[in-house]
């Protein structure tokens, strides 16, 4: 019933700031792919691609920043389960690579990376995030430690198991060492993703220090959302170490708020009803677990990955067994 999260905190990442066309860089131009990040709204893929798709009809066709948008608007496809159309617009990026610049190779093996790792083919993913790393070396534009760091922590999270803390620890290392403000601003999601690294190792104290630096550096940005997501991550980590009087308080404070802000949240309903489990308060379990089934269920990621996680949740709100 626990959810995997560190893909949606590289989602609750807040890209900087767009545009002018033509593969010649001006010193006005150099910040295209901040400004194109910018134009990201990861809770909403739809939306973020019809920006895309407006700022794609007003570049030149066949221009380097033309085809860096598109490797944006496949993302947005991929993100909404599109995958043979996200694979469509890559292949139109595809034919352009030899000519188009190390940044636009980086975000085409990024995306492509990221087509395949989310329709579940983690083994053909992660050469292609090696090469985007590979390509990285080749960046010479503002803001290149930003892509590099990516693709290393797209292979910690797709990399084999034994190599993804050796990955997130390089990718980390690199923020850490980073002059560039917008990729310092990795560490948090970084923090993260280590902690989840340490988490299914079975090394609960490292996880949860991860998790609580995590929690600091989301403080430092005042984004109420991501604090909360590392609020819960945080209660995540106690409950592993049976601390579950402190992980309750941090959940049942993250209900009150999230439902108070009118977006309660399946994941600490979830985390609720396993507190519950291990107290061995069915009832209680029960009743949050309904709750958490009623705001997952129509989830398409956690349809398509993690059916199993579902149909647990439907057994305890049932008044079955775990």
């Amino acid at each position: 019933m626990t959810p995997s999260r560190p893909l949606r905190a590289v989602a609750a990442l807040v890209f900087a700031c767009v545009a002018l066309a033509g593969p010649s860089r001006s010193t006005a131009a150099a910040d295209f792919s901040a400004r194109l990040d910018a134009l990201w709204d990861f809770d909403h893929p739809a939306r973020s691609e019809a920006r895309f798709r407006a700022l794609l009809a007003k570049l030149p066709a066949r221009s380097r920043d033309a085809y860096e948008t598109s490797t944006q608007v496949a993302r947005t496809q991929g993100m909404q389960r599109q995958f043979a159309a996200a694979d469509g617009t890559l292949d139109g990026v595809a034919r352009a690579l030899d000519r188009a610049g190390a940044r636009v190779r980086v975000r085409y093996s990024l995306e492509r990376g990221r087509v395949r790792n989310s329709s579940g083919a983690a083994d053909a993913a992660v050469p292609l995030f090696r090469a985007a790393l590979s390509a990285s070396a080749d960046d010479t534009e503002p803001g290149a430690e930003f892509y590099r760091i990516d693709a290393l922590h797209m292979l910690g999270i797709a990399a084999p198991p034994a190599e993804r803390l050796d990955w997130n620890l390089q990718a980390l290392a690199t923020a850490d060492a980073a002059t560039d403000p917008r990729a310092r601003r990795w560490r948090a999601s970084l923090l993260n993703n280590l902690g989840w690294t340490y988490h299914d190792r079975g090394d609960f104290a490292t996880a949860l220090a991860c998790w609580e630096k995590a929690l600091a550096a989301r403080e430092e940005t005042g984004d109420a959302s991501t604090i909360r997501f590392a609020r819960w991550a945080v209660a995540r980590g106690l409950r592993s170490l049976d601390r579950l009087d402190e992980a309750e308080a941090i959940q049942r404070t993250l209900a009150r708020e999230t439902e108070a802000a009118g977006a309660p949240d399946g994941d600490v309903y979830e985390e609720l009803a396993e507190i519950a489990l291990a107290r061995h308060d069915a009832a209680a379990a029960q009743a949050w677990a309904a709750k958490a089934y009623a705001r997952l269920k129509d989830d398409a990621d956690v349809q398509a990955s993690e059916p199993a996680r579902l149909a647990r949740l439907a057994r305890v709100a049932g008044g079955g067994p775990p």
